[in-house]
């Protein structure tokens, strides 16, 4: 103990009381009134414990009945975020701030003295002005923190003011994957403001790291940490150049921060294609809209002269990582088909996503709209290599066959064709080898119901 004195900081308790709004969830705050702190400003229920006799869950479930005129049983109450706070004044206190969804009674201002209103308000549209006490508590909650600290200043104001925002979020252990770590998360918000809930979207392994960020204001971002330096670069470089000639369809970069190897990027509208059900008309339109994406990605810059036959150098590896998976007989048919690649004309080269699949595009019924997201494997290549990852959701439907060519404006050529063949098979067996070892079995799967298909479209 560095200090001469001990601390005996008072414990409040507030009330986070939540109910299902047609928007969204709404939180029960009361205004308080008369010759009070902070009259006028917008508060949760709250209290104080009455004495060392007093549990914090007892005077929660006492300041609710008192202040609020409802019954909460304490089985329904639920810790959700603690805070410790000092005031502009400089006095400091810890506060315990408990989520209850279940009541007897319906609220209504009971100690009229000192509240003057009673409302529900949507979570994510708090109303001014608000304790920033509160405030505080409601953003750390919202974020998804169990700890945050809130020491204000002298000279701050009482009520939440965003440009003298005093919150700091306490960081879960790493391992839980709440939230993003420290760092990231001072970046995101030097770019975006602050960022009350951080939700993790990343894909079901350990390199895909994705969180999608909800501001305080109520902005919606995607902060993304690339896996390695070469894909950030990518993603970077097509963000800043072509990328932005596709407007509205693709994500704009916000902010890039190479150390961390972090983005933050605008959000774009629509849902994933992946494991999404549509009508066979709407499947043809959709698959359309695929065609003149994909267009408008390889016509993106003028093309290149063939560099090269197709990519044959990492074949052994992967076969490698795969051959156990195989069936019988595949092993000769993919070295059958690197053996015909050999003698195809090398393709000219254009522009292309690398990574173009339902997986990573997004339908908006209502606008008729096509998004494209992830270009952390963007470079340039064949424009087939665009279509391998695709090809495998249009087998046994010419329909959406033909709406992607309508749509790509030409139907593939001969050479295409066969360069489409040739690229799927090696793609097949990069998938097996990378999900087996990266725990992803739909991208195996994936990789052997191509070789199968194409293995039985070569049969007489």
């Amino acid at each position: 103990m560095t200090g001469a004195q001990r601390h005996t900081e008072p414990l409040d308790v507030h009330l986070i009381a939540l109910r299902d709004g047609l928007a969204g969830p709404e939180v029960l705050l009361s205004r308080r009134a008369g010759d009070v702190y902070a009259a006028g400003c917008w508060h949760l229920v709250s209290g104080h414990l009455d004495g060392p006799w007093e549990d914090m869950v007892t005077a929660l479930v006492r300041e609710t009945r008192e202040e609020a005129g409802i019954v909460v049983d304490p089985a329904d109450v639920r810790a959700a975020v603690t805070v410790h706070h000092r005031s502009p004044a400089d006095g400091a206190r810890i506060g315990m701030f408990f989520e209850v969804r279940h009541w007897d009674g319906i609220p209504k201002v009971m100690e009229h003295r000192v509240c003057d209103s009673m409302d529900w308000f949507a979570l994510d549209k708090l109303p001014e002005p608000m304790v920033a006490y509160c405030r505080a508590g409601l953003d750390a909650y919202r974020a998804g923190a169990r700890m945050a600290v809130h020491f204000q200043e002298p000279g701050d104001p009482i009520a939440y003011d965003p440009t003298v925002d005093r919150l700091v979020l306490v960081p879960e252990p790493a391992d839980r994957g709440v939230v993003p770590d420290q760092a990231v998360r001072a970046f995101a918000e030097q770019a975006v403001g602050r960022i009350t809930v951080w939700t993790d979207v990343s894909w079901a392994r350990t390199e895909s790291r994705v969180w999608r960020a909800d501001g305080a204001e109520g902005g919606t971002w995607y902060v993304k940490i690339h896996q390695n330096d070469r894909f950030h670069r990518r993603e970077v470089d097509a963000l800043r150049g072509w990328v932005t000639g596709l407007g509205a369809a693709a994500p704009r970069l916000v902010a890039a921060e190479p150390t961390l190897r972090a983005v933050v990027l605008t959000a774009v509208g629509g849902r994933s294609l992946h494991g999404t059900v549509h009508s066979p008309e709407q499947q043809r339109l959709i698959f359309h809209h695929i065609g003149q994406l994909a267009a408008a990605i390889h016509t993106s810059a003028p093309p290149r002269p063939a560099a090269g036959t197709l990519p044959l150098g990492k074949l052994e590896r992967h076969l490698a990582g795969a051959r156990p998976h195989l069936a019988p007989g595949d092993e000769e048919f993919i070295r059958a088909t690197a053996k015909k690649a050999a003698s195809l004309p090398a393709p000219d080269t254009v522009r292309t996503h690398g990574d173009f699949q339902p997986r990573n595009l997004r339908w908006d019924t209502a606008a008729g709209s096509l998004y494209v997201i992830d270009f952390e494997r963007a470079e340039w290549g064949p424009a087939m290599r665009d279509f391998v990852r695709l090809s495998d959701t249009w087998h046994g439907r010419p329909d959406l066959l033909q709406a992607v060519m309508d749509g790509y404006g030409r139907p593939f050529t001969p050479e295409e064709e066969n360069q489409l063949t040739v690229l799927s098979v090696l793609d097949s067996v990069s998938g097996i080898s990378y999900g087996t070892a990266h725990g992803d079995p739909e991208l195996v799967e994936r990789g052997l119901r191509t070789l199968a298909r194409l293995r039985a479209a070569q049969r007489p």
